[in-house]
């Protein structure tokens, strides 16, 4: 599903660091060594159809590299 984030994802937390990320070393060989965090936030989506939904979004980020691999978890609400 391809999407684009709208505006700032808030409540965000870290949830993994390190050794504790399962897809770590496929990480590294993609993008390189780096301080990984797998984290989660809440942020305004916008699908391929143009209609925008609140859903709880995950992403990796490492220093220097940023936001990668950003996933839908859960729509929160179909309200735009």
């Amino acid at each position: 599903m391809n999407f684009e984030v709208v505006g700032d994802i808030t409540e965000v937390e870290t949830f993994a660091v390190g050794s504790s990320i399962r897809e770590l070393p496929r990480l590294r060989r993609a993008y390189s060594a780096g301080r990984w965090r797998k984290r989660k936030g809440i942020a305004r989506v916008r699908l391929e159809d143009g209609t925008t939904h609140r859903a709880e979004v995950h992403w990796y980020e490492a220093h220097g590299i940023g936001r990668v691999e950003v996933k839908i978890k859960q729509f929160l609400d179909d309200s735009p």
